[in-house]
């Protein structure tokens, strides 16, 4: 357990060093930990940032499963967004424009004509209030997004609460309300897992279950097509579990695609994915209750200095964010991401951890 407090202190005095702020006030940016038995994450509300994540092996070894950096300044430089809720629209929308009610929104481009991820300065680049924090239970972020950020139209009241479930879950809750206008919402939580530990390498050799027997195809710039197309026996086909890099070369570049969930697994929630490190003996499962899951293998990593100085290059974590579909406000057969002025958007994601 020393080095989980090493890291927790280590964090915490670069954080406080680089912001100039004092651990108690909850305007500036702290690191805020959750903690049940040897089951152990932190945060930071600067973009509701999932900083680390110290699981134990089936061995009982304590490793951290999450990328990331060990300073503030390397997190406001991030190209990555190493762990941190993207919005107000996450993934793409198509020539960062779209049109609502009659209206056309122009929106800040930040990849090529597109806009990614809310725009060049989004929900991950912001400093969010801590509304609400208890160690041994949550910690709580909130952002009031204003009417014109980045190009959206409206006020948005947006929150994330981290929640730890029994001694090795963790539920996130996204949740956002438009407060006088029509709006596009599609938060994600973009954390890259390498479950053998962040530090070890690749995840080609994770054994990866996803259900969802479709995708959304998209051109070279990755905005969709409007197609949802069947993927049973193809080299995107993960319906039966098998290792990440088994097809990988299959596929250019790498996944990096959305994939639209079956709908499978409890009234509210459908399963998402199944991922396992045989090495170490981990294993992920995910449930949401969302349309969608963005599959990504850091395809665009190159060379990246992580945490403890070790370097990250391709396909050392995988994404998988929860959330509606790509590019959804410029196609209208898919589900629609519109939240109408007291209309209120929750979006759930349950993580449960285990080893043997």
């Amino acid at each position: 357990m020393a080095n989980v407090g090493f890291l927790s202190a280590l964090l915490l005095v670069a954080f406080l060093v680089a912001g100039g702020v004092r651990a108690q006030d909850h305007q500036g940016i702290g690191v805020y930990e959750l903690r049940s038995g040897y089951f152990t994450a932190q945060f930071t509300n600067y973009g509701a940032t999932m900083l680390s994540l110290v699981l134990p092996d089936k061995n009982g070894k304590l490793e951290d499963v999450v990328l990331g950096f060990d300073s503030l300044e390397s997190y406001k430089n991030d190209t990555t967004y190493f762990g941190s809720v993207v919005g107000r629209v996450a993934n793409r929308i198509g020539g960062a424009r779209f049109t609502l009610n009659g209206t056309v929104y122009k929106l800040v481009a930040n990849d090529g004509n597109n806009t990614l991820h809310g725009g060049s300065k989004g929900f991950a680049d912001v400093i969010w209030r801590v509304r609400s924090y208890d160690t041994e239970s949550h910690v709580t972020f909130s952002y009031n997004s204003f009417d014109g950020e980045e190009g959206f139209p409206g006020d948005l009241s947006v929150s994330v609460t981290y929640l730890l479930i029994g001694t090795n879950k963790l539920g996130v809750k996204l949740e956002a309300k438009a407060l006088d206008k029509s709006t596009p919402v599609n938060l994600a939580l973009h954390t890259y897992w390498n479950l053998a530990g962040q530090n070890s390498g690749n995840i080609l050799s994770h054994e990866i279950q996803l259900f969802a027997s479709k995708i959304t195809p998209v051109d070279s710039a990755l905005i969709p097509t409007g197609e949802i197309r069947d993927i049973q026996r193809s080299p995107y086909d993960f319906l039966e579990p098998h290792t990440i890099g088994s097809q990988i070369n299959k596929v250019p570049g790498g996944y990096d695609i959305n994939y639209v969930l079956d709908d499978k697994g409890t009234e509210h929630l459908k399963k998402v994915a199944i991922v396992q490190d045989n090495h170490s003996g981990r294993k992920l499962e995910l449930w949401s209750n969302q349309p969608g899951v963005q599959f990504y293998t850091s395809n665009q990593i190159d060379r990246v200095a992580g945490k403890g100085g070790f370097v990250y290059t391709k396909y050392a974590g995988l994404c998988l964010e929860t959330q509606g579909f790509p590019d959804a406000v410029n196609h209208p057969n898919f589900p629609s991401q519109i939240v109408n002025p007291g209309q209120h958007y929750e979006s759930v994601m349950v993580f449960r951890f285990t080893a043997h």
